[in-house]
């Protein structure tokens, strides 16, 4: 029994240690193993370097400059002088709001306004003028850059046109104030009835179109003195007088016709000797037109001779001189008369040439003889006067040797009572 306990440890001892070589050669393998890749992540990973501050590096980041100390002794003002000050301005920018701005810089489609804002406004090109374009007797002047309408560091009135966009800036105009501005001139000129200067811009087939005071007025064709709306038009500079004015329905119409009567009919006066053209023939006369104005020369006052056919005496576009005998300035009519030209009585049938080239003496003459009629005429008034003079003292006379201051008509009255 014991014999057999003993040889089973025995076997057991000698199983274990055959197989103790195979263990231990492959434990110190994966130790091997372990150990090397240790050193393998170690060296993969690096560590900033710990910079450690010098001394003056610290003085440095301590130090905060020399310490200034202000005081308000010598200023005008006072803190609270400012802050009341600051108060009271006001930054508020609201729409319609008229400013002063001062142009900056120029920009692509327009420019940029310093208004004080707290971002500039800007100043589209469409905005900078009521005037966009200049005119001329060669063609249009494009004047639409914005180089053009307005000045670099100028100042200038402008009105803001819309709400601050996203970036704080405001859109403003020029021509809105301009606008209101040359309305404001026009019905001052319309009530006035004065005479003004514009130039035309444009023709149509009923007239042509003029900028006044930087508005577009439309000139009727009936209305222009002396010229047919054409294309030589454009450019010339015309007097004219306002027909109709209507801000509401922006209708502006002028009259060129107008103006040159107002203006010629003020230096006339009947007897002036003045040149014209025959502009059409009719059974009543013939139309003079002189200056621009229409007159009027009656078939009688053509010749002292009589006028059988107007045609044979005058045709149209024909140069002739003619007498002013009577005019109406507020109508702006001439009365007109070439036969107190003649030197002899139907000398315009026979030869006009020399009527025209005496006109200025045979007028001299004319107004001499009609001075002398005058004078004849204010004696025998005279004379008319004095004799009614001695008629009425004799009716005032008594006959019968009564008094003279008896009233005549006592016996009048007194039959008018019976009769009442």
């Amino acid at each position: 029994m014991r014999f057999t306990i003993a040889t089973f440890v025995l076997l057991h001892i000698g199983a274990v240690s055959a197989f103790a070589p195979s263990l231990g050669n492959s434990l110190p393998t994966k130790l091997h193993e372990t150990a090397v890749a240790e050193p393998e992540t170690a060296e993969t990973e690096t560590k900033e370097p710990v910079i450690v501050p010098t001394r003056f590096d610290r003085l440095k980041a301590n130090w905060k400059g020399p310490v200034r100390t202000s005081t308000a002794e010598g200023l005008g003002f006072t803190y609270e002088d400012f802050d009341t000050a600051v108060a009271k301005t006001t930054y508020a920018f609201n729409r319609n709001d008229i400013v002063k701005g001062t142009v900056v810089q120029y920009d692509n489609g327009g420019c940029t306004v310093d208004i004080g804002a707290k971002a500039s406004a800007f100043l589209p090109v469409a905005e900078a003028s009521l005037i966009q374009r200049s005119y001329s007797a060669e063609g249009d002047t494009t004047s639409n850059a914005i180089e053009e309408l307005v000045n670099l560091n100028e100042e200038y009135d402008v009105e803001i046109i819309s709400e601050e966009d996203e970036n704080g800036q405001l859109l403003v105009s020029v021509r809105r104030i301009q606008y209101r501005e040359a309305w404001q001139k026009i019905v001052k000129r319309k009530e006035d009835d004065e005479v003004f200067e514009a130039t035309c811009i444009g023709v149509n087939r009923g007239g042509a179109i003029c900028l006044v005071d930087g508005l577009r007025a439309f000139l009727p064709g009936s209305h222009l003195a002396g010229q047919l709306p054409t294309e030589d038009l454009i450019g010339q500079t015309l007097p004219l007088k306002f027909l109709e004015v209507n801000q509401e329905d922006n209708k502006l119409v002028v009259s060129n016709r107008r103006a040159v009567v107002e203006t010629q009919m003020a230096n006339l006066s009947r007897g002036d000797i003045v040149t014209g053209m025959v502009k059409a023939l009719k059974p009543y006369g013939a139309f003079i037109e002189i200056g621009g104005m229409s007159g009027l020369l009656h078939i009688s006052q053509i010749s002292y001779d009589r006028i059988e056919d107007l045609e044979k005496v005058l045709i149209p576009g024909q140069q002739l001189k003619c007498m002013i005998i009577d005019h109406d300035k507020m109508n702006g009519r001439i009365a007109l008369s070439t036969k107190t030209l003649e030197p002899e009585p139907g000398d315009m049938l026979r030869d006009p040439e020399k009527v025209f080239e005496l006109a200025e003496q045979t007028a001299v003459k004319y107004h001499e003889r009609m001075e002398a009629e005058r004078k004849a005429r204010e004696e025998a008034a005279k004379d008319i006067v004095l004799g009614l003079g001695d008629s009425l003292d004799d009716l005032t006379s008594d006959e019968d040797g009564g008094d003279a201051t008896e009233d005549p008509l006592a016996d009048v009255s007194d039959n008018l009572d019976s009769v009442l």
